[in-house]
């Protein structure tokens, strides 16, 4: 049986394609862990020759990032062609500084990268749009070098309880997402060492439903799961939502609650070695003498 929760990655790279020209001005939350996510930076003792933004979106992640570390060279990485469009008109600066921003369109569960090729992996609020959470991890694995940083956020089980509440249990109309204790566990299957991982919640307010509704539109956040109705929802599904909804208003206003949780690990000092694999040691031959 499929899983109703499955992401069509067909969808959603079209639905992230088409919101490209309007993303940042809906992107509020994107702006705020993303901000969080640099202000954790001023305790890492790390100078990254080569950093992956994985799930870039429009580029400001990895430009705020190069102006941090100025010596790296940066790698944008998103699965809709429309977002890297817009990361490149990000980067004409780039000749200030001494390599530019290299732009690959690819799937995070499927890195198109090679083995020990980056110092560091960021990505904000995209792990969520993915549908094995090891796969992911692994592939951030491989392609970080001994001693690399993997730092991402992204969405905890509470993200959007009251739109989930409010739409009935008929369709899957949010994502499923994944519990912080179950990513530590993902973790350190992955072969990651001190791991560190905390939550923050954050709330947008909005006078409506359809408000709620437009500003995910806009970001391309389609519900893309196998599960979704497949028709048009229509009037009544809509009816049902807003009074769902309005038992949820405070002061005038509708929340959308996300939680949010942070994640930074390191590779350690060994290289990277495929699932269900050991390394091959050598041993010494020894010589026997003649009298031995």
């Amino acid at each position: 049986m499929q899983d109703a929760y499955q992401i069509d990655k067909s969808r959603m790279r079209q639905s992230f394609h088409r919101a490209a020209k309007q993303y940042d001005a809906a992107a509020i939350l994107q702006r705020q862990v993303r901000q969080e996510m640099l202000s954790r930076l001023d305790v890492v003792k790390l100078a990254p020759a080569r950093i992956l933004d994985a799930g870039c979106g429009t580029g400001h992640g990895l430009q705020a990032l190069l102006k941090h570390f100025k010596q790296a060279q940066g790698v944008a990485l998103d699965i809709a062609e429309g977002m890297l469009d817009r990361s490149r008109a990000l980067f004409p600066w780039y000749r200030f500084w001494q390599t530019k921003p290299q732009f690959v369109c690819g799937d995070i569960e499927s890195l198109p990268l090679a083995t020990a090729s980056v110092d560091m992996v960021w990505s904000n609020l995209a792990v969520q749009w993915c549908n094995d959470l090891d796969v992911v991890l692994q592939e951030f694995r491989r392609v970080l070098k001994p001693n690399g940083l993997l730092m991402f956020a992204t969405l905890g089980p509470d993200t959007l309880k009251e739109l989930r509440a409010a739409s009935g249990e008929s369709h899957t109309h949010v994502s499923r997402f994944i519990d912080m204790h179950d990513i530590g566990d993902a973790l350190t299957r992955a072969g990651f060492s001190a791991p560190v991982l905390d939550v923050m919640h954050y709330t947008l307010t909005y006078d409506s439903v359809e408000s709620v509704m437009r500003d995910l539109k806009a970001i391309g956040a389609h519900n893309a799961t196998a599960g979704r109705a497949k028709g048009l929802t229509g009037k009544g599904f809509m009816q049902q939502l807003r009074q769902g909804y309005e038992g949820f208003r405070h002061d005038g206003k509708l929340p959308a609650t996300y939680e949010v949780v942070f994640v930074h690990a390191w590779t350690g000092t060994q290289p990277y070695t495929a699932p269900g694999t050991q390394p091959v040691q050598f041993m010494p031959r020894k010589t026997v003498s003649a009298g031995e």
